[in-house]
C-alpha cells in the first residue's frame, strides 16, 4: 500500500540506498535537492517494495518523479496507476531519465505518451573545464575573473563558523533581486520575481540543515565581507551537483570566480559537474550555455493513456 509523507532528514539513509541502485545523474535524484525544495513543490514521499517515490500535486495534477530503486517495476506501475486513478487522473511521470523513458516505452508501448521537456534538461560540464577555463571559448570568463582578482579577496569552505554570514549575504541578495516587485510589469518579470523568492527561501532552508545534509560549499570574501557562495553534493558515482550559486552585484567577476574556485575543490573522482536546469528562463539558459556543457541530461514526461 502506498503511504505518502513529508520528507525528513531521517529518511536520508534509505533514500540514498535507493538512489545508488540506479546511479541517475539528474537533479531529481539528489536527496538534498528533494529535501530543500519539498516545501516549494509540496512534494511527499513513499517507500514501496524497494523503490523511493516522490509525488507532487493533488487530484488531477498528481505527478511523480520516476522512482529510484530496484524491484518489480510492473507491480510498481500498477500501484501508481491505481493511486492516480483514485486521484481522478492517469499516471504521469516527470523528469524521467532517457533510459527510463525508453524502458517504459518498451514495456508499455502505445499505453504511454512520451515527450522531451527541454526546460528541465540539466547542464553537464567536465569538471576540469570549469577548473582550467582553457581555450578561446572561455576567454571572457577569464577576463571577468582577472577583474575580480584585482580586489582584496579570499576563498574559504562553508562551515558552521561562517554560515551566519552566508545567511546575511542571502538577505542582501534578496534586497538586490527581490525588492523591485513594483518594476515587474510583464508576466515573465512577475514569474521571475516569484522564482527568485522561492530561491531565497530554499537557500535559507539549506543553510539551516547544511551539516545534516552533508552539503559541501565555498564562499568568496572581498575586504572580509562575503560576496558570493555556492554549494552542492555528489549526485551519483561520477557527478557532483551544484544546488545553489549566488553573488552580489558589487564586484565584477564574482560569479565566474566562485564557479571556478569551488570547482577546484571538488574531488577529482567526479568527472562531471551538474549545474541543473534553466527552467526555460532565457537569461539563465544563455548563462549556462556560455560555460559550454559537454552534454545535456535529457528528461522526459511520460503519461499513461489508460
Amino acid at each position: 500500500m502506498l503511504e505518502f509523507k513529508p520528507i525528513c532528514i531521517g529518511d536520508k539513509e534509505w533514500i540514498n540506498d535507493c538512489l545508488r541502485k540506479n546511479d541517475f545523474r539528474g537533479s531529481e535524484y539528489s536527496f538534498g535537492s528533494n529535501f530543500i525544495w519539498s516545501s516549494v513543490y509540496n512534494t511527499l514521499i513513499a517507500k514501496y517494495n524497494g523503490f523511493y517515490i516522490v509525488k507532487a500535486g493533488e487530484g488531477k495534477s498528481t505527478r511523480f518523479i520516476f522512482p529510484a530503486g530496484e524491484g518489480d517495476i510492473k507491480d510498481l506501475i500498477n500501484a501508481l496507476s491505481s493511486f492516480s486513478a483514485g486521484q481522478g487522473t492517469n499516471l504521469k511521470f516527470v523528469g524521467v531519465p532517457k533510459a527510463a523513458a525508453q524502458m517504459l516505452e518498451e514495456l508499455y508501448g502505445g499505453r504511454v505518451k512520451i515527450s522531451a521537456d527541454r526546460d528541465v534538461f540539466d547542464y553537464i560540464y567536465n569538471r576540469t573545464d570549469l577548473v582550467t577555463l582553457k581555450g578561446k571559448k572561455y576567454h571572457s570568463k577569464r577576463n571577468h575573473i582577472n577583474r575580480f582578482m584585482e580586489n582584496n579577496w579570499s576563498y574559504e569552505p562553508i562551515s558552521s563558523d561562517n554560515i551566519e554570514e552566508c545567511l546575511q549575504m542571502n538577505e542582501l541578495w534578496c534586497k538586490e533581486n527581490l525588492c523591485r516587485e513594483k518594476d515587474a510589469v510583464t508576466k515573465e518579470e512577475k514569474e521571475e520575481q516569484i522564482s527568485k523568492h522561492k530561491e531565497f527561501c530554499v537557500v535559507k532552508y539549506s543553510f539551516e540543515h547544511f551539516e545534516d545534509l552533508g552539503f559541501k560549499g565555498g564562499l568568496l570574501r572581498v575586504d572580509g565581507e562575503v560576496q558570493a557562495f555556492t554549494f552542492g553534493e555528489p549526485v551519483n558515482s561520477d557527478t557532483f551537483i551544484i544546488h545553489v550559486e549566488k553573488a552580489l552585484l558589487k564586484y565584477q567577476g564574482s560569479y565566474p570566480m566562485i564557479n571556478k574556485t569551488f570547482a577546484e575543490t571538488i574531488d577529482e573522482k567526479f568527472t562531471y559537474i551538474n549545474r541543473e536546469d534553466d527552467t526555460g528562463a532565457e537569461n539563465l539558459r544563455k548563462a549556462k550555455l556560455s560555460y559550454k556543457p559537454v552534454f545535456m541530461e535529457e528528461k522526459y514526461t511520460v503519461e499513461f493513456t489508460d
